[in-house]
């Protein structure tokens, strides 16, 4: 036990070697800090399929913003992927490309591999295209858009900005006021947020705390029991018998 193995001895060597360098080192997760889920078979069976390192950041961005937009249906555009800020840090120019090419060249990747869909959107002259993560869910999405695009799509202009970090979205509420944000339970969010405003899944989360009902059982019954009966008749402060019902 007083011997150390080969492998914690290069450990120890590579801490005091980043300290005597002083090479800045992430000062680590802050305790609240924001969660993004990301799909199970991305951290497993496709980690070690995905060879492109530019494939990867772009693909893990791709989810980053699309869990901070807000509505429906999601997706992002290939302009936002070329101008965002964070992803150009991450994909430098180098070796005569540009990193607006890298990045396109990496979602072509991406798109190939099956991890993200896309669609052509835009009038001629202003087509572009826009991506989403490859689920049924969005594959549908990005087929509608493609008939039916957005007004600012049709006109090439911007998108409308993301909103504040500073407001939670439905998996971090999950997190902070319900439980462990599971696969299944991402899965379960995703689908609920393609089928009620993201309004009634806070709401709904608010009230599930409020009645001591931890649990995404209780947050989804509240739910289908609000697009049955109406939203209004159930809410805490008129529904004094719902404690109980599931």
């Amino acid at each position: 036990m007083g011997v150390k193995s080969f492998a914690i001895k290069q450990y120890d060597q590579a801490i005091m070697t980043t300290t005597k360098t002083q090479t800045e080192r992430y000062a680590g997760f802050p305790r609240r800090v924001r969660v993004v889920p990301v799909p199970a078979p991305l951290l497993s069976s496709l980690l070690s399929e995905i060879d492109d390192l530019a494939e990867l950041k772009c693909t893990l961005r791709v989810i980053a913003l699309l869990s901070r937009k807000r509505g429906h249906p999601r997706f992002v555009t290939l302009r936002e992927m070329q101008a965002d800020e964070s992803l150009a840090r991450a994909i430098p120019a180098g070796n005569g490309a540009k990193t607006a090419d890298l990045i396109e060249r990496a979602l072509g990747g991406a798109v190939k591999r099956g991890t993200l869909a896309f669609a052509i959107v835009g009038a001629d002259g202003g087509r572009q295209p826009i991506f989403g993560l490859n689920s049924e869910l969005d594959r549908n999405a990005l087929e509608r858009l493609a008939q039916e695009p957005p007004e600012w799509l049709k006109r090439n202009a911007e998108p409308p900005p993301i909103h504040p970090a500073d407001r939670p979205n439905v998996f971090e509420l999950y997190e902070q006021n319900i439980g462990i944000l599971s696969p299944m339970i991402a899965d379960a969010l995703r689908e609920a947020e393609d089928m009620y405003p993201e309004e009634w899944i806070e709401d709904a989360i608010d009230e599930a705390v409020k009645q001591n009902k931890r649990s995404w059982r209780y947050v989804s019954a509240i739910l289908e029991r609000w697009e049955r009966d109406g939203r209004g008749r159930w809410l805490s402060d008129g529904a004094p018998g719902m404690a109980g019902r599931y």
